[in-house]
């Protein structure tokens, strides 16, 4: 039912802005319709006539699934309901069915399409072929007034998201010992997000591990998944789960050997800040930028304000990063059911870094986090 009320509200925020939208699989797809999306590869993965592949409507018509046959048959979508399906034969024209579906919406000579943010330049190209007057504008734009506000159905899926997530974290903890590979640490929570329920990973799980002999680096993965982890060092994490189409982004840190008074201190600020972002996460009080603000001060008091080098956090839901974002220039008023990742940190290149990171649902009065467990500095000794 939640879907269908999600196109109709879509059909009509469209009908003053496109003819046409086209959504290939994709969130944006699945939140409107269902249908899901599978685990992202590396390296493109695609079939004849894959550019059609995705939903075509119009403000009056419901949408069209249009799907290679391979993509239909082991994509598990070949028995996809509640939208209607038309399959692409493995040596037909994906010119001439795209003509076809377009016949039937009885569109303009110049017809305004509202495309995804994620359809493919090939799709575009062809478009422009069968319709050369066409235009072209952002349905995912169209999309963000509908999905920047999460229900509470949303919540209570990415509170268990944030369970799974936890749940994962407290096995891998289990797990850890001095003289681990990055590489072994990852795999270990890749391989327990499964195990406690999750799809897999939602983004390329990475940790930011530091210390005096342990130089900070930043993507450059497969050298830092060779590093043995010897104490002392300061291991940061970044993941999260995918449960029913949701994505959710988790940090903590774990310390290999006897933290240092002045790591203890650093530690306390980020923590602290992570607090004063929360609280700051008011509805109809606050704007993003104020919240960030509210956190990032409580670091420049401490001393370590350059090395918090990034945004205080950003929105998340079917994507992990969605606008708006927690940050100096993003001046968007804070709503009720809004949902952020709230993650400060202190990075530094040569000796111990810090970081925290949970989902904060906005309310009135401040954030409801979504995960809470682990907030003492976790000691492996």
């Amino acid at each position: 039912m939640e879907n269908i009320n999600r196109l109709q509200h879509f059909q009509g925020l469209l009908k003053d802005k496109a003819d046409l939208a086209f959504l290939p699989i994709s969130a944006d797809l699945q939140y409107l319709t269902a249908v899901p999306r599978d685990i992202p590869n590396y390296g493109a993965v695609m079939h004849p006539g894959a550019w059609l592949e995705g939903a075509w409507l119009t403000p009056d018509h419901e949408p069209i699934l249009a799907l290679p046959r391979m993509t239909a048959e082991f994509g598990g979508l070949a028995d996809v309901t509640g939208i209607e399906l038309r399959i692409l034969g493995d040596w037909d024209d994906p010119a001439t069915m795209t003509k076809n579906i377009l016949a039937g919406f009885d569109l303009p000579e110049k017809p305004r399409i509202a495309i995804s943010d994620k359809t493919e330049g090939e799709t575009v190209v062809a478009l422009h072929a069968l319709l050369p007057g066409a235009t072209f504008v952002s349905a995912t734009e169209i999309l963000r007034r509908m999905r920047v506000i999460k229900s509470e159905d949303e919540i209570a899926i990415m509170r268990q998201a944030g369970a799974i997530t936890e749940s994962a974290f407290a096995a891998v903890c289990r797990q850890l010992k001095h003289g681990m590979t990055e590489l072994e640490v990852v795999t270990e929570v890749d391989y327990q997000l499964r195990k406690h329920g999750s799809l897999g990973p939602s983004f390329t799980t990475s940790l930011y591990c530091s210390g005096p002999h342990h130089p900070l680096l930043f993507g450059q993965r497969e050298a830092t998944w060779k590093r043995k982890l010897e104490a002392p060092v300061a291991i940061l994490f970044d993941f999260g789960a995918i449960y029913q189409g949701l994505c959710y982004d988790f940090g903590r840190t774990v310390f290999f050997g006897e933290p240092t008074a002045e790591y203890e201190r650093i530690y306390s600020l980020v923590m602290t800040s992570q607090a004063a972002g929360i609280a700051a996460l008011r509805a109809d009080e606050l704007t993003t930028a104020q919240a960030d603000a509210a956190a990032r001060q409580v670091i420049v008091d401490g001393g370590y304000g350059e090395e918090f080098r990034h945004r205080l956090g950003h929105a998340i839901g079917m994507d992990v990063h969605e606008p708006p974002f927690l940050t100096a220039d993003d001046h968007t008023m804070l709503r009720e059911g809004m949902m952020f990742t709230v993650e400060p940190s202190i990075t530094q290149f040569n000796t111990f870094s810090a970081r925290v990171e949970d989902v904060v649902v906005v309310r009135q009065g401040g954030g409801e986090p979504l995960t809470s467990g682990f907030q003492e500095m976790r000691v492996i000794s």
